[in-house]
């Protein structure tokens, strides 16, 4: 098995630059952490560095400006600091091509939104840790078989997947939103505001479900897939769209939205339709590094960390 390792403290990862095109983020992410697992190729690197300070949180449900960053932090929450000395190393497993959240930067060293948040928990934990790029399919049996304790791959927190590892608390979410055409971005929505009003989802999808179950006087209209749908908001055969707020984030802000279009009203996160939340899975049993990652991310966003790593990867908010 071959690697290769960098140290991070002398060398920090070049964030890798991606057309809005090739940021069409593949969300539930179920489907694949239950498929057939086989091994998959390694890389590794060595996560160290240093900290700097700010905060800025967004209030649930409201409007989020460009540089509005959600907190899914409470902080009359905060955690215990655990047993930190019986944690020698942390081995982060992470996939190969997920960007902007892990991928494999300019100098073939992982990058991305969750290698730099791993990073930065090794820093509050003061341990040595190494993360390795692989295959998604391939990273449960990896943690199962002790070949890596913690995965950090936007892995949405399921029942299911429950069942085979456990999750830290989230550290970012999925939520949905609606978007419409430049011209006619509603503030706010609720069902009564969307009463014969064109709306279009992904067939099949939570989206779809969400739609039909509570805006009962919208007139729905399905799609095939991501691209049919936005498109149908651009010629104008829907008013709005409701999908993944985070890839609809890039196509907004992409060129091939050709600047068409914009958020209306905030975020919906009903857990029921939209999960739980992506959080960092460990081995079933292992209460001290779940403990100690939960006591890390809090710590990450209370010294404002966690906001200037989102501001750095994600222009505009989805949230």
């Amino acid at each position: 098995m071959v690697y290769k390792a960098v140290d991070f403290q002398t060398k920090p990862p070049v964030m890798r630059l991606y057309s809005r095109s090739q940021l069409n983020l593949r969300w539930l992410r179920t489907v694949r952490a239950a498929a057939a697992l086989s091994l998959g190729a390694l890389a590794c690197a060595a996560l160290s560095g240093s900290a700097a300070y700010a905060q800025n949180i967004a209030k649930p449900g409201a409007e989020a400006a460009p540089q509005a960053v959600p907190g899914f932090w409470d902080p009359r929450r905060r955690p215990d600091r655990p047993d930190l000395s019986r944690i020698s190393v942390i081995r982060f497993l992470t996939e190969t091509d997920y960007p902007p959240f892990n991928f494999t930067g300019p100098d073939g060293n992982p990058a991305g939104f969750n290698v730099d948040l791993a990073r930065q928990l090794c820093e509050e934990i003061k341990v040595t840790c190494t993360i390795q790029m692989r295959r998604f399919e391939t990273l449960l049996d990896a943690i199962a078989s002790n070949r890596g304790d913690a995965i950090i791959a936007s892995l949405a927190v399921t029942p299911q997947l429950r069942a085979r590892v456990d999750f830290t608390d989230p550290y970012y979410r999925a939520p949905a939103r609606f978007v419409s055409r430049r011209d006619a971005v509603m503030p706010e929505i609720r069902p009564e505001y969307l009463e014969g009003k064109k709306v279009g989802a992904v067939a099949g999808s939570a989206h779809e479900a969400y739609l039909k179950a509570m805006f009962t006087d919208a007139e729905l209209h399905s799609y095939p897939n991501d691209d049919a749908l936005r498109l149908a908001l651009r010629r104008g055969e829907v008013d709005f769209i409701f999908g993944d707020a985070i890839s609809l984030a890039f196509w907004i802000n992409g060129t091939d939205s050709g600047e068409c279009c914009a958020f209306s009203g905030g975020p919906f996160v009903e857990s029921r339709y939209f999960g739980e939340g992506i959080g960092i899975a460990v081995r079933k049993g292992n209460d001290l590094l779940r403990q100690a990652l939960n006591w890390a991310l809090f710590r990450v966003w209370e010294k404002g960390r966690y906001t200037d790593l989102w501001l750095r990867y994600f222009s505009v908010s989805p949230f």
